[in-house]
């Protein structure tokens, strides 16, 4: 699937779970030390960056997303670093500080861009009576769209189903990176994003596709979960979802560098495209592109929503897209002011007549949509010897078009559902149709986009092209 990457200022995402500081202590090597056989490190650079739960809200803003944060800490010197980053990156802090309490401090040494050591300071939250965040996380849903739980089993998040329950009670979709054996505490939850390894905890090995997947979607039903998406590292991610086929996501990575901090990434982006309207699947798509990007950078790192939409609008994102990667662009084009035209057809033989006529329909507006019928539709629609081209060569042709952004195929006979789905804001026909003749153009004028009839150039026709080979 691809992707596309949407206005992001307006979402609001609350961010929820276990906070840490990063740490950083990076030198050269040189010889081995006469007291044990190990490195010696000539430390010259030191560098803090926040982590766990933190980095997720860093990722958050990175994008463009209004961001909070709840969490607990202690009350030391890493809680104030860690404060100062974060407001740094502009992100509304709510911290409980716990003078029993050390703040979370992974400090790790590195030699050359490779780690060679990690040191843990930390202690797990006592049990206490009562969720120290749920008044708190209540109080702030209120104006957030999306509620993100990053659970690092370090004991911040003592009982989610009480947050999931109040983001629940108040409409928003709860999205968790989870933790543990025991995944029954996100029961009820929109999305969980568990890793491979992670997941077979829970569930068991699952040596093939086949096992994955039915363990994944037997997990999914009973935790009453809207989706689940499994990360795969090299092999991309792996979408679960009720009532539609399982969704793979190839890896995008072009080169890995680090995965340090991959998941946190993934999650944000996934919450972050929610936040802005997206579908999930679209979202979805949206975090597997980010997560190529961010293995490619040195340690808890993130991504910005310049980096981002310049990886999607490189020369190798592909104009093919399918029907939920094309809602999530046209919304996002639309949220952006751009007039959305959208045409559709089988161009079987594509001739110097379509070439015309998609132009002057991508003169409409600021973006041109091609729905193309696929073989099975063509084949129904003009008999068993069409089509000459099959749909791939027909959508690769033209998605080269300079007058067209993006082409989708469909299955059904019209494109009605297609183009109800989409709501571009002026609908194309080629030919003789009156306007109550063509397929969607209720649903466009319903939601208050026009119907246009553009004349096809004369002495242009397919049935004649084939007619004469």
């Amino acid at each position: 699937m691809s992707a596309v990457c949407p206005d992001l200022s307006h979402a609001a995402v609350l961010v929820a779970g276990d906070v840490m500081l990063d740490r950083y202590w990076s030198g050269t090597t040189t010889r081995i030390s006469p007291e044990a056989p190990v490195p010696v490190v000539q430390v010259t650079h030191r560098e803090d960056r926040p982590g766990g739960a933190a980095n997720v809200a860093c990722n958050l803003a990175a994008l463009g997303v209004r961001t909070t944060l709840v969490g607990v800490t202690g009350a030391d010197e890493a809680a104030d670093q860690l404060t100062a980053q974060l407001v740094a990156h502009h992100i509304i802090t709510h911290l409980q500080r716990r003078p029993d309490l050390p703040t979370i401090t992974k400090l790790r040494v590195l030699s050359q861009h490779q780690q060679l050591l990690r040191l843990d300071f930390e202690q797990s939250l006592a049990p206490l009576a009562a969720d120290p965040l749920l008044a708190l996380v209540t109080e702030l849903l209120e104006s957030t769209d999306v509620l993100l739980l990053s659970d690092y089993a370090k004991g911040t998040l003592a009982d989610p189903q009480s947050l999931i329950a109040a983001a629940r009670a108040r409409g928003k979709p709860v999205v968790i990176d989870p933790k543990g054996h025991d995944f029954t505490r996100y029961r009820g939850a929109t999305l969980l994003t568990p890793n491979l390894h992670e997941l077979e905890l829970v569930v068991g090995a699952c040596p093939t596709e086949r096992i994955l997947i039915d363990k994944s979607q037997r997990l999914r039903q009973d935790l009453a979960l809207a989706a689940l998406l499994v990360t795969r590292g090299e092999r991309g991610m792996l979408l679960l979802r009720e009532d539609a086929p399982p969704l793979e996501l190839p890896t995008q990575a072009r080169e890995v560098f680090d995965v340090t901090g991959a998941g946190d990434t993934v999650i944000a982006t996934v919450a972050a495209g929610l936040a802005a309207g997206m579908e999930l699947a679209a979202a979805c798509a949206l975090a597997n592109c980010a997560a190529g990007l961010v293995v490619g950078k040195l340690g808890t790192a993130t991504i910005s929503a310049a980096e981002l939409a310049a990886a999607l609008h490189s020369p190798a994102a592909s104009p093919i897209l399918s029907a939920d990667a094309l809602a999530a662009a046209v919304a996002a084009a639309q949220a952006r002011g751009e007039r959305v035209v959208m045409t559709n057809g089988c161009f079987d033989l594509l001739h110097a007549g379509h070439v015309a006529y998609l132009q002057q329909a991508r003169q409409l507006g600021e973006r041109l949509v091609v729905a193309v019928n696929d073989d099975d539709s063509v084949r129904r629609l003009k008999g068993a010897k069409r089509p000459i081209n099959p749909i791939a060569q027909r959508l690769t042709v033209l998605a080269g078009l300079a007058a067209v952004d993006w082409v989708c195929a469909f299955s059904e006979d019209t494109p009605a559902a297609l183009i109800c789905r989409i709501k571009p804001d002026v609908l194309v026909k080629g030919g003789d149709y009156q306007i109550a003749q063509i397929a969607g153009a209720e649903c466009v004028r319903a939601a208050g986009g026009r119907v246009e009839v553009l004349e096809f150039v004369a002495g242009c026709s397919s049935s004649r092209m084939i007619a004469a080979l």
